[in-house]
């Protein structure tokens, strides 16, 4: 367990590391200028979200709990990680409007990411029972 979770934040910081320089260059690109303090503050939050959720999705590998369940975890935790992070980071002011927009926002795309993984997941199960029929 704590090898894969080693692994799989790897990988989130590997998807980190990219994002982080895709944004780099379009800034560079744009003739953006920007503080190392608010980039190195960037960086650090960009890691830490990518740690997180490259391990948290070995909370969707217990067999015990619902569906449902590890959805709920996976959002309630996401949230609570994402939001302080957010506020810290400078992506949301202080203040109540912001925030509510923020929290929207998030919830908006982790529908997104969740109906993708759904419809991705439910494409797979079919081709394997389609298989299994022959």
């Amino acid at each position: 367990m704590i090898v894969e979770m080693a692994r799989r934040s790897l990988i989130g910081l590997g998807y980190t590391a990219i994002l982080t320089f895709v944004i780099l260059t379009i800034m560079t690109l744009q003739d953006i200028q920007v503080p190392v303090s608010i980039i190195w503050k960037n960086t650090l939050g960009g890691m830490v979200m990518g740690i997180y959720f490259g391990s948290a999705s070995l909370i969707f590998d217990i067999e015990e709990w619902s569906p449902m369940k590890k959805t709920a975890v996976h959002f309630l935790i996401s949230i609570l990680i994402w939001l302080p992070l957010a506020l810290w980071m400078g992506w949301l002011p202080l203040e109540l409007a912001p925030i509510l927009f923020g929290i929207g926002m998030f919830v908006i795309v982790y529908l997104l990411f969740w109906y993708g993984s759904y419809w991705y997941f439910k494409r797979i199960e079919n081709q394997m029972n389609h298989s299994v029929k022959k």
